[in-house]
């Protein structure tokens, strides 16, 4: 499977329901293989085959910082890029993130999308980091050409 975009968010993105460069707070949530992943499923966070750990992920993800949105009138395509988020002290196995909303205004908890590891990615006692790809216009993870 690859990354999806969730059909929820593409609804609230023209309903202009999101802001990516600093008026809303987004989050990502770590789950495990049995997660379902499709554009349609999610609809909003929750908890079903999240990861657990005993070190510094809780659920419901950590905050992405720094969210800048790239593009303008004479780019063809805009993006967003998030630095990369890192839990310390974890013992983790995650096939799947989901970023989603959760500043508490509507959308609250909306997905905005579901990435695929390709495979379960593991750490005991150590740090587990999701690292985004470089902003670009065929790079970011959210990109509208």
């Amino acid at each position: 499977m690859a990354n999806v975009i969730s059909n929820v968010f593409k609804e609230e993105l023209l309903k202009g329901n999101h802001d990516f460069d600093g008026g809303a707070t987004y989050k990502l949530a770590l789950y495990t293989s049995s997660k379902t992943a499709t554009a349609s499923d999610p609809t909003a966070y929750n908890s079903t085959n999240e990861q657990s750990d005993t070190g510094t992920y809780s659920a419901g993800g950590g905050t992405l910082s720094n969210p800048a949105v790239t593009g303008g009138s004479s780019a063809s395509t805009a993006y967003v890029d998030f630095d990369d988020i890192s839990f310390t002290t974890a013992t983790i196995t995650a096939r799947y993130a989901q970023i989603y909303r959760s500043d508490g205004s509507a959308p609250t908890n909306n997905s905005v999308c579901v990435l695929d590891f390709g495979g379960n990615f593991s750490t005991t006692s150590g740090t587990f980091t999701v690292q985004f790809p470089s902003g670009g216009t065929s790079t970011a993870i959210l990109r509208l050409a």
